[in-house]
């Protein structure tokens, strides 16, 4: 199996992320990066000479990433709970993908939907994202833990 090239890596990325609300894509610092409602949630960046795609995951699940040697702690940001996944450590997973970029999107986006779209269509949308991966299992967590007793 041949190696994906980062342009095809960015393809694939950027459908996952315009079919969320509010998304548009944009340059962050040189990278391709995806924001909604104001705020990046995805950027695909090289660090260090390594393609890695970046993404929210929230403080209290960090730790759970970073046990996954394709992870690591984001610099600069990594305390806010944001990790990289490094895309050619191995073949990359994009129903994980898909997991990551919508978490991240709802730790994010979920405080600043407009008026026009309900908490409803949101958590609708949100609740697409599969829950097959590590990533999904992670972020089904994280509801769990935030809903009230």
């Amino acid at each position: 199996m041949s190696r994906s090239s980062e342009s095809q890596i960015l393809g694939h990325l950027r459908e996952i992320c315009l079919a969320l609300p509010g998304t548009e894509e944009v340059i962050s610092y040189g990278q391709p990066a995806f924001k909604a409602f104001g705020r990046v949630y995805t950027v695909l960046e090289e660090y260090n000479r390594e393609l890695s795609l970046c993404v929210k995951v929230g403080k209290d699940l960090q730790d759970v990433f970073l046990t996954d040697p394709r992870f690591y702690r984001t610099p600069y940001i990594g305390q806010n709970g944001w990790v990289l996944l490094k895309v050619y450590a191995a073949p990359l997973n994009w129903t994980e993908v898909r997991d990551l970029v919508g978490g991240s999107y709802q730790l994010i986006a979920a405080d600043r939907w407009p008026r026009t779209v309900t908490k409803g269509s949101a958590r609708k949308t949100l609740d697409m994202v599969p829950k097959t991966s590590k990533a999904g299992t992670a972020i089904a967590a994280r509801r769990r833990l935030s809903r009230p007793p």
